[in-house]
């Protein structure tokens, strides 16, 4: 793992593969570390031929945090949302984007396909819209728009991801359990949950870098410019938007909405999917990705209101060994 300044800030990164293929850059979501991002995922793109490239967004893992900045006041902010005010925030997600490409630009790469999950989809389609240039393909998974009018999260749900968890360090089995429990809840339901994977991740982040407070200035800097949804119809790159048909945290009806949103994009909602990418999912959003790498971009088009988009294809689960 190396670390880089740019746009004022470090960023920590590693790479997988030759330097010679076509970079991906892999952008994490919502207070999780470049290590959701399995290496067994990483090497399998790599051995496609592409230069894999990871990194911690701002305030999580090992890139700089905003520990100096209060967690923003979220009534003060949905306030300021509602009045079509600017919130006061430590940083947006487009500086989270602008991370991104600074990242490319220390690295030396022009252009990259760009896979997001979760937050990290909203951070890959601003850069997809704003640095078209710097975008080879564009693949947001279980993401959203920000657009105010789809649905929110299960109740359930939501309550589990703003409970605060215990402190690993004073109660690791109390931390674990909790962690467990929001990963199981947000699990794919048509495949086996892989409680032993998911405890050595969630004790792994919060060793290599533990601050409650960077979820919450992260979570700031989606509501911040959560209405900017306009800018999606700005997106010429090859996009494809992959969505589990079962997401209890980001719902269905979010992926659709991207997709409907973007230019020519194609939209693979998978049954029986939730909101993560288990082992039996990944090589079929591997296959996905690379196949959307493939795809030629868009040189010449004209975006309107009704275009819809492209259904790739809706993908039904092969039976599971056993059902959750």
């Amino acid at each position: 793992m190396t670390k880089v300044e740019t746009n004022g800030i470090v960023i920590n990164y590693d790479t997988i593969g030759s330097d010679q293929g076509e970079a991906i850059l892999l952008i994490s979501g919502l207070g999780t570390q470049m290590i959701r991002w399995p290496v067994s995922f990483c090497d399998s793109l790599a051995a496609r031929g592409f230069y894999v490239i990871r990194f911690d967004n701002r305030d999580a893992g090992l890139s700089s945090h905003f520990s100096e900045s209060p967690v923003p006041d979220f009534g003060a902010l949905s306030a300021a949302i509602a009045e079509g005010r600017q919130p006061d925030v430590p940083y947006t997600l487009r500086d989270m984007a602008a991370d991104a490409v600074g990242l490319l630009d220390v690295l030396g790469i022009e252009r990259a396909h760009l896979v997001g999950r979760s937050m990290g989809g909203m951070i890959a389609q601003m850069v997809a819209s704003e640095y078209p240039h710097r975008v080879a393909s564009l693949v947001s998974i279980m993401s959203s728009t920000g657009n105010p009018d789809l649905p929110s999260a299960a109740p359930d749900v939501m309550a589990l991801l703003m409970q605060r968890a215990p402190n690993p360090f004073e109660d690791e089995a109390g931390f674990l359990s909790h962690g467990l429990a929001f990963a199981r809840r947000i699990s794919s339901p048509a495949y086996p949950f892989e409680e032993e994977a998911h405890s050595a991740l969630i004790l792994a982040e919060a060793r290599r870098a533990y601050d409650p407070g960077g979820v919450g200035r992260q979570i700031a800097a989606i509501g911040a410019i959560c209405r900017d949804r306009a800018r999606l119809s700005d997106i010429s790159a090859p996009a494809l938007v992959i969505h589990g048909a079962s997401d209890p945290l980001i719902p269905p009806a979010c992926g659709e909405d991207t997709a409907s949103s973007i230019h020519e994009s194609e939209l693979m909602m998978i049954d029986g999917m939730g909101h993560d990418i288990p082992g039996d999912l990944q090589q079929t959003v591997i296959d996905a990705i690379v196949r959307n790498c493939r795809r030629k971009p868009n040189t010449s088009w004209v975006a309107t209101a009704d275009k819809l988009p492209r259904s790739l294809r809706s993908v039904s689960p092969a039976p599971p060994c056993h059902h959750i």
